[in-house]
């Protein structure tokens, strides 16, 4: 690669497969994203309470990874409910799903995966306790397996996408710590990696919460896949120099238009990409898709405490009581976005026309 480092000091062997959500004897334990790089530490949610506060705290973070646990919650709650009847069981259950509903606003993943409880529940009104508390037990590992195979999709056609690009930019974590499998962007490039040894990513920071530097770049390195740790406000410059071949993001809620929330600083990239001619893409399993959104205008933005940019990982680098704007999110239109990939293959505009006929195409058997 032309004017840069020698990449082989972003290289670490790779290991085993990173799986940061584990069902354990009716117990969650999360890999507490938080604390890595620097520290590996499993935590114990053996509470509803803890699974929410896992999700409001960003323990665990990513659309997908929070659907899951979110489904994981909810079977935990069945499990501690010492209801005796079913109309006691169900009240507990559905203010379960409604305490989960409170947690983030921004991810559709996460409505999702506790509709699919809801439904689950409504399904099995009728059953013994014991069989109901299975039924929502067996649902939430069903949700969690789907999801690795929607991974294992999006990072073969993600690689094709990507096919004979050799440096390759991503923003935010999209990887395993991110969902349920090997990741979505990341799942992409990590497939490419193994085809291309000599594969190159510009790992962007992602401040203020730093899931690149922190959580990305691990996974990378953990992966054995070449690759640079850049702050957000280099990818400008790397473009100009022509060391930038494609972007790749994920999403955290897709709509009808193409428009695409992601973590806050994608829009930006979006638009630095389309200046210098670079294909820009977002990589989604399709329940990360909202059709009952026309455009991005309609898609709640979560803001977030004043800390993460004043205190970021606990360390002060200006004064706390200065006033703090700290959207978690911003939204890509979707006319900068050279194509969008489902587990079903690569969804090209106009996304108002294609991204529901490939949601057709998959529901239809």
């Amino acid at each position: 690669m032309k004017g840069a480092a020698s990449p082989s000091r972003g290289r670490s062997r790779g290991k085993g497969a990173l799986r940061p959500i584990r069902w354990r004897s009716g117990a969650l334990w999360l890999l507490e994203q938080r604390l890595l790089p620097l520290r590996e530490k499993w935590v114990r949610t053996d509470s509803l309470e803890k699974v929410a506060k896992a999700i409001e705290d960003m323990t665990v973070r990513g659309a997908p990874a929070i659907g899951i646990t979110a489904a994981y919650g909810v079977a935990l709650a069945g499990k501690r409910s010492r209801a005796k009847t079913a109309p006691v069981f169900q009240r507990e259950m559905e203010k379960a799903i409604a305490r989960l509903r409170r947690t983030r606003p921004t991810a559709v993943n996460l409505f999702w995966a506790l509709d699919r409880m809801q439904k689950t529940l409504d399904r099995v009104r009728q059953a013994p306790l014991a069989a109901q508390k299975k039924s929502l037990e067996s649902e939430a590992l069903q949700i969690h397996r789907e999801d690795e195979a929607l991974c294992e999709k999006l990072g073969r056609w993600g690689a094709l996408a990507l096919k004979g690009k050799k440096n390759i930019l991503t923003h935010c974590n999209t990887g395993a710590l991110a969902t349920g499998g090997a990741g979505t962007a990341l799942a992409a490039i990590t497939a490419l990696g193994r085809q291309n040894p000599r594969l190159h990513v510009w790992v962007d920071e992602t401040r203020p919460y730093l899931q690149g530097a922190r959580l990305t770049a691990y996974e990378i390195a953990h992966a054995g896949i070449d690759f640079h740790l850049i702050t957000d406000n280099m990818a400008a410059a790397l473009m100009a120099q022509g060391k930038v071949d494609a972007v790749i993001v994920g999403a955290d809620r897709i709509v009808v238009n193409g428009d695409t929330a992601n973590k806050i600083g994608t829009y930006g990239l979006a638009v630095l990409a389309h200046q210098h001619r670079i294909p820009f893409y977002v990589s989604a399993p399709s329940t990360t898709l909202d059709l009952t959104k026309k455009t991005g205008r309609e898609i709640v933005i979560e803001e977030r405490g004043s800390r993460e940019v004043t205190h970021p990982q606990g360390v002060a680098i200006t004064r706390g009581d200065y006033p703090v704007f700290n959207p978690a999110f911003d939204v890509t239109p979707g006319r900068l976005i050279t194509g969008i990939i489902l587990e079903g293959g690569l969804v090209g505009p106009p996304y108002a026309k294609n991204l529901p006929r490939a949601v057709g195409r998959r529901l239809r058997p």
